[in-house]
This record gives C-alpha cells, structure tokens and sequence, in this order.
C-alpha cells in the first residue's frame, strides 16, 4: 500500500509588501525547493518555480510569477524543472536584475533573455549586503538514466548557495548526496534543507548526520509536502521522520509556503 504523502500546510499568500525596504531578513519558502529573502530591501529568490512545473501541486506557490515588483538577483541551482522554470524566469525578465547560476544554467537562462552570470564552485559575489558564495554538490543523476539527458553532467553543473548577510548566515545546501565538505562548513545560522530520501538527494540517514553535525542551527524544511508525486521520492519526504531523529528537533521548522521567517544570529 502507497504510504500517504505529508502535505504542507496552506499557503500564507503575500503581495508587494514583502518587497519593501526593512530592517532586518526575513526568509519566505516559496514552496518545493523555492525562497524569497528580503535582506534590508534586496531581494534574492533561489529557484522559483512559481509556474510551468509539468507535475500537479497541491497547492499555488504563495505569490504569482507576474506579481513580483522586482528581484536584485535570482539564484539556480542547477537546471531541473522543479529548481528551473523557464516560464517563471520569462516572466521576471523584466523586473530582475540578474541570475547568477553554475554557468551550464546561467547558459540556459540567457537563453530565454535574462542577464545571466555563470560560476564556478567556490565563486564569490555580492548582491547589495549579501555576499554570496557557491558551494559544492553532488546531483548527476542523469548520467545515471539512460536518455534523461543528451549531455554529460559535471558535478559543476549543480550548485548551493552560501548567504552571508548582516543578520545572520543562510545556507541553501541544495540537492545532493551527502558531501565530506558539507561537513566542515561554518555553523550556519539557518540552513533551507533538503531531506529527501532518495539516492540522489541526501537521504534521510544523512540529513539526520547533517542536520547534527550542526546542532542548534533552525532547519527551514523544504522539497517536501507541495507536489502531488506519491511514487516520485524526492517529493515524498516528512518531517516527521526527521523530527523523530535529529538532537533539537523543534529547529526543524514546518512552516506554510510564503510564512515569513526573521532570520537571527545563533549567538545574539
């Protein structure tokens, strides 16, 4: 018998107002593998997917593509549909400053008429305050499925994002198996956290070795619970098994797509 999926709770919808200038960082998962980050104004969004996804969801992201006033930068981590929307970057095109990628996406997003700006692992960049830096991962999974791909896909051409703000630091991990590198990071004061189960995501065993390995920082609990996939694993995670694994299981936040987050310092 198909295990029930965990869904997430329902959206908390926002408009223009989280785009305003603040004091302070406030985090909003966008849903599936998606943020906005409002850091002093700036504004950064980490693969939004936010129409064009070609499986059914059960619920709509918590702002429409069309209805974002302006983005300093969008952030992508690698090029699958559920990280990728060409449609939902055609419809930013015009209010987005630039997109900063592995160089394989930021290829593809220049395609489609976007400022792009390609990296490679351990890239540095600064959006406004934010300085951001691209960290490894490992998610070759179509070298692994014959005619997933017409190309060979380097590690390179998957990345994370390191966020360094002045409120505190984000780590978007990014889909991967388990690196030694991930090990050995600064302790981040959030982390947007994939556990998936799954051979090519990090898998529950090592999301429970990750998530201790940095004890007290908050989980926001993402790649779960939005799309309606219940044979597909990497959509298929609940928290509840992580929560029942990892020390400090109430950092491991299970929050409505679009709820705001106020990012602080693990030692203020």
């Amino acid at each position: 018998m198909q295990k029930k999926q965990a869904q997430a709770p329902a959206p908390c919808r926002f408009g223009a107002e989280a785009f305003l200038a603040q004091k302070g960082t406030t985090v909003r998962w966008l849903g599936g593998a998606g943020a906005l980050i409002n850091c002093q104004g700036y504004i950064l969004l980490i693969d939004p997917v936010l129409k064009g996804f070609d499986l059914p969801v059960f619920a709509q992201p918590p702002i429409a593509a069309e209805s974002i006033p302006h983005a300093d930068a969008v952030l992508l981590t690698h090029s699958d549909g559920d990280h990728f929307s060409a449609e939902t970057c055609r419809d930013l095109r015009a209010v987005c400053d630039a997109v900063h990628a592995p160089r394989y996406v930021a290829g593809l997003a220049e395609e489609i008429g976007m400022r792009s700006i390609g990296h490679a692992i351990g890239d540095r960049f600064c959006v406004g305050p934010v300085d951001v830096t691209v960290t490894p991962v490992d998610h070759t999974w179509q070298n692994d499925v014959p005619g997933a791909a017409d190309r060979v896909f380097q590690k390179e051409d998957c990345c994370g994002f390191w966020l360094d703000t002045p409120d505190g630091t984000i780590w978007a991990i990014g889909d991967s198996r388990l690196m030694e590198e991930h090990l050995h990071m600064p302790v981040p004061d959030l982390m947007l956290f994939d556990f998936s189960d799954d051979s090519w995501h990090i898998g529950l065993e090592n999301a429970v070795k990750l998530a201790d390995t940095y004890p007290d920082t908050p989980l926001l609990l993402w790649h779960w619970g939005c799309i309606d996939a219940p044979k597909m694993a990497p959509f298929n995670a609940n928290p509840d098994d992580l929560k029942a694994r990892i020390r400090n299981p109430q950092r491991a936040l299970v929050l409505s797509p679009g709820q705001p987050l106020t990012l602080t310092r693990l030692n203020a």
